[in-house]
Formats: C-alpha cells, sequence, structure tokens
C-alpha cells in the first residue's frame, strides 16, 4: 500500500473518531449513547425485536436488554410482546422518545454551528467542500 494513503486514512479515521466522541458528549443528556442509538435505530425502523436490535449494535442479545429496559422506564419506547412467539419482544419509539431523539441531535447540531460560526468564511466553504466528499466518500454503491 502507498504510505501517502496509509496516513490520509489513518488521519481521517481518527478525525471522524474524536469529532463523533465530542458530538457524543455535547449531547449528553439523560441517557447514554447506546439508547441514543438505539432510539435512532427505532426512529428508521419503526419497530425491532431485541433480537434485531442486538444486530444492529453488533452486541449480543442479553446486552441490549438492560438497555432497553431502561429506555422503557422512562416512557422513551414501548415493548410488546410478538403475537406469534411470546418469547420475543418488539419495540417502538414513543413520542417522549422521539422528543428525546430530536432534542440529542438538535444539541449536536448547535455544537457543529458553534464550531463553524467561529470559522472565517473561507475555512467555512472549504467545511461545505468536505461535507460534499464526505458525503461522496460515503455513498453506498
Amino acid at each position: 500500500m502507498d504510505d501517502a494513503l496509509t496516513d490520509i486514512a489513518t488521519r481521517l479515521r481518527q478525525g471522524i473518531a474524536r469529532l463523533q466522541r465530542r458530538l457524543r458528549l455535547s449531547a449528553t443528556g439523560s441517557i447514554s449513547p447506546a439508547q441514543v442509538s438505539i432510539l435512532a435505530l427505532l426512529d428508521k425502523h419503526e419497530s425491532l425485536t431485541l433480537g434485531e436490535l442486538a444486530t444492529f449494535e453488533q452486541v449480543r442479545p442479553p446486552s441490549i436488554t438492560p438497555l432497553v429496559r431502561g429506555l422503557d422506564a422512562e416512557g422513551l419506547i414501548s415493548s410488546t410482546k410478538e403475537a406469534t412467539d411470546r418469547r420475543s419482544t418488539r419495540v417502538c419509539l414513543t413520542p417522549k422518545g422521539r422528543k428525546e431523539l430530536n432534542t440529542n441531535r438538535r444539541r449536536r447540531t448547535e455544537f457543529l454551528e458553534q464550531k463553524l460560526l467561529a470559522l472565517s468564511p473561507a475555512d467555512r466553504a472549504r467545511a461545505e467542500e468536505l461535507v460534499a466528499f464526505l458525503e461522496t466518500l460515503l455513498e453506498e454503491s
């Protein structure tokens, strides 16, 4: 492999990871980042079983249970037993959960807006170009 490309890829990975950590910290609330991730999945998929959540989160099913219980206790999700398999639980986002998710997303956006406001107009234009580049880079084929 080309050492220059490896360096760029490494710096890009590290930069994205640092940005993700900063965004998570900027949106701290009453729920954990893992629980926010579950809310986002439910927002996208409407309802999922615990097994499906575990698959999406790339964890073992027992790891999902306490996260879901906490969200249920806060009224952020609702859960029901599957009619065809009473051992399986399906969860969905409640209006309160959607509000919490939107608040979290708004806080993250506000964090980035504040960072962008501190930039010069030229640097903001560069940031806009970077966003377009990242969107292109991450397009699914």
